[in-house]
């Protein structure tokens, strides 16, 4: 009996651990998709996703490394009279690999909806959201202000963060993938350092350029004029 119980009491732990797995891996979730959308996935691919041409995409720095953006604004599901609440999505490349998703929601079909509603709904999807307290949330809005990261979900590969803007407000949720942000972040302030110190000489020669242009019109002005000018 005592041999049985043992074998039997081994056999329920083995169960119970093999269980455990599973509904580990039942539960786990894909940091790395956005929709059908997957980060690491390259800009030819992206583009056939969203309907469109890779030479839509947007070059935002050339140098020291390739930056590019392509804009997708979802359309209205079928149809249905409900519409996206998703106002469009920028998918940043990196060398032509996808490292960034930035989702922008239409303030008018998110009306209403506060901070707890997007987590509770982004949670269903990527699991319990971190908490993160100051100065940590804080995160430099477009125009210079401080926004909010009201909630994260990561693991070691990818990171999604909920930002809140304090105009609206509206909310972003922005993906990315570990490994590029870095190498991304540190070629596009590059990129920046770059052009600011080129920007004297490129507006010097923008100014020449103007002034050229304008030379000529009042030229070709002059010519055309003077033929037909009679005192």
């Amino acid at each position: 009996m005592t041999n049985l119980g043992g074998t039997l009491s081994r056999s329920a732990l083995t169960a119970f651990l093999v269980c455990g797995a599973l509904s580990a891996a039942t539960l786990a979730v894909d940091l790395s998709r956005y929709r059908s959308f997957q980060l690491g996935t390259d800009l030819p691919a992206v583009a056939k996703q969203v309907g469109a041409s890779p030479t839509q995409a947007k070059a935002i720095h050339t140098s020291p490394a390739l930056i590019q953006e392509l804009e997708w604004r979802p359309q209205p599901l079928g149809l249905s009279s409900k519409t996206d609440p998703v106002q469009d999505v920028v998918f940043s490349f990196y060398n032509g690999t996808l490292f960034r998703i930035a989702i922008n929601y239409d303030r008018y079909e998110t009306e209403g909806l506060t901070s707890g509603d997007f987590i509770e709904a982004i949670s269903a999807k990527y699991g319990i959201a971190e908490k993160l307290t100051p100065p940590a949330n804080a995160v430099e809005g477009l125009y210079g202000d401080r926004d909010e990261i009201v909630a994260r979900w990561q693991d070691s590969q990818n990171c999604f963060d909920l930002i809140r803007s304090p105009y609206g407000p509206s909310f972003r949720l922005i993906g990315v993938l570990k490994r590029l942000q870095a190498p991304a972040q540190a070629a596009i302030a590059e990129a920046k350092w770059i052009e600011d110190q080129e920007a004297p000489q490129r507006d010097a020669a923008l100014i020449t350029d103007e002034k050229e242009a304008e030379r000529v019109k009042l030229e070709q002005s002059r010519l055309a004029n003077k033929t037909k000018f009679r005192p």
